[in-house]
């Protein structure tokens, strides 16, 4: 392989650089999230976990959903493998906590060394991986540079490159031509991305299953269900899940339309980020509803109108608890969550119309009837209409299922490609 163009060579220096101050502003990060002092320092490469003894497979995903699709095919793995042990490393706090209690057998989770000289050599010298996993566009040129170097076979899977994306890529063609071709296999998840990639030269770029499709169902506590089951009764309800600015607004004058109706009925809002449950404690209160906070102990009593479910990993608990879930992200530019995860659960899905992140598989569930799509101010319209036809409910929901379900056969032939590409066995 040539060395690196100009300016990667120009990365590089800045890069260095400025490690140390980077390094200071994600640790207060880190520690202002909840993270113990003591792992820190995994960010400039210093391991807080010894290397399992036997050949290491990394994976490097950069955060939440990035983390969560790759659960499964570790899994997977792991039972093809028993001979491997696996790294997963992410950047946030929140993928850590989240995957800290979904870790499959002979896992570990590490956060990622910043993309400096001396913290990826640390990293690399500490865990000494046989072969690297890299997911969707988490792409650092010094991270990729020093494992391949490291002679580490690598894997891009999942790749998605947005169009604009793409046309910034064709600006400096022969760096994006020396970052990717580190890789012996590129796993796109969308036939737009493996296009573009191979338009930039990249002959191994191949589409393949989009992995969120195969993360399976989120786990749930059964007696968390229960409890709320009997709380609930008979009442109608719906969910709002994934929640960014701006759209807490849209789904809170949606459950405000409903109650005209349904003056029993409840909104429980998830939003992405927990840390915005004051800001849209506010929003709630603005609009004269009453609500209850999951966090502080609060509870689904007879006059809770909207439930902020303001934690982390509960998710799976509420699309199973919800015939209805309105999925958001999609209602500002963030291009839409994962919509297989309420699938798998039989929820019935609505959503807006930005979906770029998953631009394929948004309008192929409105097409099966599992899913419809929304504009802001008919949401809650279109939410009273379904509370009011079981039977159509009905139908979305069992659609919904199916449609998730149809996609678990693509789980061995992405394990399989891996092992082949990568030379495990």
């Amino acid at each position: 392989m040539r060395g690196p163009p100009l300016p990667v060579r120009l990365y590089r220096g800045a890069a260095n650089l400025i490690a140390p101050l980077a390094y200071r502003r994600v640790a207060r990060k880190l520690e202002a999230q909840g993270i113990p002092d003591g792992r820190l320092k995994e960010r400039n490469g210093h391991a807080t976990a010894p290397r399992p003894e036997g050949r290491l497979l990394w994976f490097h995903a950069a955060s939440v959903g990035e983390s969560l699709s790759v659960l499964r095919l570790i899994a997977h793995l792991g039972e093809r493998h028993p001979d491997l042990s696996f790294l997963l490393t992410s950047g946030t706090a929140t993928s850590a906590q989240i995957v800290a209690g979904r870790l499959p057998p002979r896992s570990i989770h590490q956060f990622a060394p910043l993309d400096s000289t001396r913290a990826t050599a640390r990293f690399l010298a500490h865990w000494r991986p046989d072969a690297a996993v890299f997911v969707e566009s988490e792409l650092w040129p010094q991270m990729l540079m020093q494992t391949g170097a490291a002679g580490v076979p690598m894997a891009l899977v999942n790749a998605r490159i947005s169009e604009s994306s793409a046309r910034n890529w064709k600006r400096f063609p022969a760096t994006a031509r020396f970052l990717l071709s580190h890789f012996r296999m590129i796993h796109c998840q969308d036939d737009a991305t493996a296009a573009r990639l191979r338009e930039l030269g990249l002959e191994n770029a191949e589409k393949g299953m989009n992995l969120k499709s195969l993360s399976g169902e989120l786990p749930v506590d059964a007696a968390a269900l229960e409890e709320i089951r009997a709380a609930l009764g008979a009442r109608p309800m719906w969910l709002a899940s994934s929640t960014h600015p701006g759209e807490d607004e849209i789904v809170i004058a949606a459950q405000t339309e409903v109650l005209r109706r349904h003056p029993e009925a409840l909104l429980i809002l998830v939003p992405r980020h927990p840390e915005r449950a004051e800001t849209i404690a506010r929003l709630i209160e603005a609009e004269g509803l009453s609500h209850a906070r999951r966090s502080t102990g609060g509870t689904v009593t007879v006059d809770c109108q909207i439930y902020l479910a303001d934690t982390l990993g509960e998710t799976g608990l509420w699309y199973a608890l919800a015939p209805l879930t309105c999925l958001c992200g999609s209602f500002t530019p963030v291009g839409g969550h994962n919509p297989y995860e309420p699938a798998h659960a039989g929820s019935a899905i609505l959503h807006g119309p930005l979906h770029a992140n998953f631009a394929q598989t948004y309008p192929a569930l409105d097409a099966a009837g599992a899913a419809e799509a929304v504009a802001a101010d008919t949401l809650g319209t279109t939410v009273t209409g379904l509370l009011e036809d079981a039977v159509r409910l009905a139908a979305m929901r069992e659609k919904a299922r199916a449609f998730a379900e149809a996609q678990n056969d693509g789980l061995d032939d992405v394990a399989l490609a891996l092992s082949k590409a990568l030379g495990l066995g």
